[in-house]
């Protein structure tokens, strides 16, 4: 009887896996677009590795030169490699960018409003869970550091290239997980309760609201920024989790069910170059199709204030 019972569970959760993967596959967005990106310059931050690298691969194939930003130096010289080889593409680059540091944020904004005579597209990409509950030298949480602070400031920080470049792009990547968030104002560094689900969660949310309150600051400058969602994918962005058992299986049920690394790329590569969007500007998407964010995502109040206050604990004043 226990063994009767035992098979149909196993059975069901095959079952509910296999549907899963057929609505996947029939539902995922695809970008048709064949825009080349001959002469544009772009930077993509977690360009070593997952949908980052993948979504590098498109760029550099459509003739852009790419930069991609990580911290491993060792990890960006082999997606560098990989690209090329891949691609035929030979201007590909690498900086190194530590989004746990707001001082390797600067330092790496500095190199490049010197040597860069224009940016086309900010890709970004990079994010972290199950960096655990510590903060970095600048007194913020790690995670909310990693996956939101330091884009903001980074982004703050090349917004006067981007400018200069226009027409020019902000590709954000979010994730369905913002909403789960929440907003309190008194807890935005999440000092006073914490969990990593929560974490990855809240920094989601505050990039949907920082790319609701950039695109109105953005306003007739023809720079645009939109936020995408790019679906459940067997990506490395939980490689940090401690327990192995725990991470692998993560790793292999994520991998057969969603979507894989190339199929999560299309939605950032389709607002990067697809004419469709060139004049859409704080959407949020999701498959190559604009979906509707949180209400909490929705809220301009909401993302001015984040925004004063993701400035003072940055230590960035926007110029007026």
């Amino acid at each position: 009887m226990l063994f009767t019972i035992f098979v149909g569970i196993i059975f069901f959760i095959v079952l509910v896996c296999l549907i899963v993967k057929i609505y996947q596959k029939l539902t995922c967005g695809v970008c048709r677009s064949n825009a080349h990106m001959v002469g544009k310059v772009v930077i993509i931050t977690g360009g070593n590795s997952g949908i980052g690298l993948e979504t590098a691969k498109n760029l550099a194939d459509r003739g852009a030169k790419v930069i991609i930003a990580c911290r491993s130096p060792s990890r960006a010289e082999a997606a560098k490699d990989e690209i090329i080889k891949v691609t035929g593409n030979t201007n590909v680059h690498y900086e190194q960018l530590d989004l746990g540091s707001l001082e390797s944020v600067r330092r790496f904004c500095t190199k490049i409003l010197e040597t860069e005579k224009r940016l086309d597209v900010l890709i970004n990409n990079a994010a972290a869970g199950g960096l655990g509950n510590r903060k970095t030298k600048d007194g913020l949480h790690v995670g909310m550091q990693v996956n939101y602070f330091g884009t903001f400031l980074l982004t703050c920080l090349l917004l006067p290239l981007l400018k200069r470049s226009a027409p020019s792009r902000i590709v954000n990547v979010s994730s369905i997980m913002h909403h789960y968030g929440k907003m309190d104002f008194d807890n935005l560094n999440m000092e006073k309760y914490w969990n990593d689900f929560l974490v990855y969660a809240n920094s989601k949310l505050y990039i949907n609201l920082m790319t609701l309150e950039l695109s109105r600051r953005l306003k007739n400058t023809n720079v645009t920024v939109n936020a995408l969602h790019p679906g459940v994918a067997a990506t490395n962005i939980f490689r940090k989790i401690k327990i192995s058992f725990i991470r692998n299986t993560v790793f292999k049920v994520i991998n057969f069910i969603f979507k894989d690394s190339w199929e999560a790329s299309q939605t950032s590569v389709y607002l990067a170059v697809s004419p469709e969007v060139a004049d859409v500007s704080g959407r949020y998407f999701s498959d190559c199709r604009e979906k509707t964010a949180s209400q909490l995502s929705r809220d301009p109040e909401l993302a001015k204030k984040l925004w004063a206050e993701s400035e003072r604990l940055v230590n960035f004043t926007s110029p007026h």
